[in-house]
């Protein structure tokens, strides 16, 4: 956001995003499908993820309208990307015999999922660099959400819509989720009519978020700036 800065006379360098570092340095450490399926005793059954966000609220409200749908995908398997410090109690109501939950292995559910279902957060930029095509979803309370309308006057919700200033991922928001859902997922999967578009939309993404080595450039502009007389600042 250079351009804003810069309107308010803020000498501002972007430097990328230390995600970029971070998935670049996971992600060839990842398991393998035949690995990953034997380590979580999966069935040979492609893969749908469910990233219902990391707070106790957010899964209550948005796991199980992820869940909804997994009855019209029978040839898929749902894995939900559990959080290791949510207790195993907040995810047991949701889990049957066509939905399973690995903990502490989001990246790897994510390189295994034919598309994933995502709570808005920074999770959609992280599916996203991870070129997993994703359907981005929220849920409050009614009066947060009523807050929120009256409040936040801005385009998008996800990371993804927000970074590229057009809508790459469809975001369902607060009502019908389930029959929405549902749609947009259809249009994502292999041979699904929007899915190479998204794919590309990331290449872009991923042009703009400028690559891996945010953290070196980061480290590189604090010695540059603290080099210089105090004036330059």
């Amino acid at each position: 956001e250079e351009a804003f800065f810069a309107k308010h006379q803020y000498p501002v360098h972007f430097v990328g995003n230390p995600l970029m570092d971070e998935i670049e340095e996971k992600k060839d450490l990842l398991p393998d499908w035949p690995s990953f399926k034997e380590q979580n005793n999966l069935p040979e059954k492609p893969v749908i993820a469910l990233l219902a966000g990391s707070r106790k609220q957010e899964v209550r409200l948005i796991l199980r309208e992820m869940i909804s749908v997994s009855s019209q995908f029978p040839e898929y398997q749902f894995i939900i990307a559990g959080v290791n410090w949510l207790p195993e109690t907040l995810y047991a109501p949701f889990l049957s015999s066509g939905v399973k939950i690995v903990y502490g292995q989001t990246y790897a559910v994510l390189k295994h999922a034919r598309a994933a279902i995502v709570t808005s957060g920074t999770a959609t930029l992280e599916t996203a660099l991870l070129e997993i095509p994703q359907v981005v979803v929220y849920k409050a309370s009614r009066i947060s959400y009523l807050l929120s309308q009256l409040l936040v006057r801005i385009k998008f919700i996800s990371l993804v819509n927000l970074i590229m200033d057009k809508e790459v991922v469809s975001e369902i928001i607060q009502s019908r989720m389930t029959e929405r859902i549902s749609v947009e997922l259809r249009k994502i999967l292999p041979e699904g009519a929007c899915r190479q578009h998204m794919l590309e939309d990331y290449k872009i993404l991923q042009q703009k978020l400028g690559g891996s080595g945010a953290s070196a450039r980061a480290a590189e502009r604090i010695i540059h700036f603290l080099s210089e007389p105090e004036d330059k600042f």
